[in-house]
């Protein structure tokens, strides 16, 4: 263009030429220009406040979630087969060594005994050896050892032995006691530390667990939970509506090699609270090696109620004939208004957040009323709304540009709000998906802290214990005691009376005895 100028023709014709052409350039670099400052503004906000921190800058080695997945499958090879554990090339099984349990810390015994009497022939018992197991358990606040004395009997009759057996531990051979392994999970799945953080916490007590052991933990912890959280899975899956989102994490590839791959944690949320709905709160996670929209269609296959999504393609396949209905998110559309109007004060986005903003005026007066209650309050406040929004876009569309990032904005916001109006007729229905990205939120935290999985099995633990930890927070139930309390009894408990062990069914009783 500038060389252009220094060459003006002097035509009259020619120069109206050049002005439309120069015109048509300009117009060409303004929106240019505009898409710059969109993306520089959405990348500033995104970093804002935070440093990224690349794969290739770590100076340890973490094997975590490979270790973890391990543990998870020799948890299954002890129980029953699980051919999905864990993928096919798993390193070898590493070998256990034990360090003595340190002098210091304090111990509490327990006897159990025979009885007295020989059970084969009534005589009297007498002492002629004990057998001494020792746990490492954890209460919050201080570890202790927990001593369980076994005493060997002989009768003095018939010389017969006795000796009662020992109670099921979560780890069979284990010394981890029930509160120190849902001490650790809390640990590192809702307080989002790392094993080796852990491990650095506790030898300050003097005390060496190698984030190898802690490792060896969670995985055998999390096969043994993972039925319970199979019986969460099952729950959200029977609502009348879920909550589905998903977020990346990383997935090391190779153990030398430390690159890494983006996977996928999905989430599925049952939540009638809004609505008065009896049904109990809960979050169901699964992990993918990838964001394939195979997936959510295995999730939630045969799924026939309603869907509450973002606009992701992956999510279609769940829609259709004889299928899932879709409810579509206006926090979604309302975003993209949020960020034209702070990048340029835009009066049409300005106008379009004001009216979104009318919508949700109505939910917090729709909120905790029955379903037919927020039907017909959305029925005659908010309908008008809807549609006067949805109009009123169309109007302002052929006024812009249509490279603007307003008028994508307005065009995304027109082919979702179709999806959007199911609500207003179906008060167990919610205007956005807010509720699933709040279970999104745990997640984003952790992987701050432990930066990627180690493998396919570590993403499967990860997702069994998220499913659980957030399940009690919804409910309102201390994680960490209600796992110990699980912790200490689902060995040995039936699978077909797992919903007995559920967070709903807590009991300030059993949070005293926990505790």
């Amino acid at each position: 263009m500038l060389e252009t100028l220094k060459s003006l023709p002097d035509d009259a014709e020619d120069l109206k030429g050049l002005v439309a052409l120069m015109g048509e350039e300009i117009k060409s670099l303004t929106l240019k220009v505009e898409d710059l400052q969109g993306q520089l503004a959405a990348h500033r906000k995104a970093r804002f406040g935070s440093k990224s921190e690349s794969l290739d800058q770590l100076a340890f080695d973490l094997q975590e979630d490979t270790e973890i997945a391990q543990a998870a499958q020799a948890q299954h090879d002890e129980t029953g087969p699980d051919d999905d554990a864990v993928p096919s090339d798993m390193p070898a099984k590493r070998q256990h060594s034990r360090a003595p349990l340190p002098d210091h810390l304090e111990r509490q015994t327990e006897v159990l005994s025979p009885g007295d009497a020989c059970a084969s022939c009534g005589g009297a018992l007498r002492p002629v050896g004990e057998d001494v197991t020792q746990d490492l358990e954890y209460i919050p606040g201080r570890f202790i050892v927990r001593q369980i004395v076994r005493p060997r009997m002989a009768c003095s009759c018939c010389e017969t032995f006795a000796q009662a057996p020992l109670p099921s531990r979560p780890i069979e051979r284990g010394r981890a006691g029930p509160g120190l392994l849902a001490h650790v999970l809390v640990g590192k799945y809702c307080d989002h530390l790392p094993l080796y953080r852990q491990s650095e916490i506790y030898a300050r007590e003097k005390l060496d667990l190698h984030r190898s052991t802690l490792t060896d933990w969670v995985g055998r912890s999390t096969a043994l939970l993972e039925p319970l959280a199979g019986h969460i899975g099952k729950l959200v899956r029977a609502g009348p509506a879920v909550f589905a989102d998903d977020t990346p994490v990383k997935m090391q590839t190779g153990a030398k090699t430390g690159k890494a791959h983006t996977a996928r944690l999905w989430s599925y949320v049952r939540d009638e609270r809004p609505w008065c709905g009896q049904a109990p709160p809960c979050t169901w996670y699964q992990f993918s090696v990838n964001r394939k929209g195979e997936h959510p269609s295995a999730h939630l296959q045969g799924y026939k109620g309603t869907v509450h999504a973002d606009g992701f393609t992956g999510f279609n396949g769940l829609f259709g004939d004889g299928l899932a209905t879709e409810q579509a998110c206006m926090v979604h559309v309302r975003r993209k208004f949020v960020d034209v109007f702070e990048r340029d004060g835009s009066v049409i986005a300005r106008g379009a957040i004001e009216r979104m903003a009318m919508l949700y005026a109505v939910e917090k007066e729709a909120r905790y009323k029955s379903p037919d209650e927020r039907a017909a309050l959305r029925q005659a406040k908010a309908k008008p709304v809807f549609d006067e929004l949805e109009g009123w876009l169309k109007q302002q569309l052929p006024k812009i540009s249509g490279k603007t990032k307003l008028a994508e904005a307005i065009r995304y916001a027109l082919g979702r709000m179709p999806k959007a109006r199911p609500y207003l007729e179906n008060g167990q229905l919610e205007l956005d998906n807010n509720i699933c990205e709040r279970s999104i939120r745990p997640l984003t935290l952790g992987r701050k802290n432990y930066l990627f999985m180690g493998s396919k099995g570590g993403g499967k633990a990860a997702a069994i214990a998220y499913t659980l930890i957030e399940t009690a927070r919804m409910n309102g139930v201390n994680p960490e005691a209600w796992l110990t309390w699980v912790l200490e009894r689902i060995a040995d408990h039936k699978i077909n009376r797992i919903e007995e062990l559920a967070p709903w069914n807590w009991t300030p009783q059993q949070a005293s005895s926990a505790a």
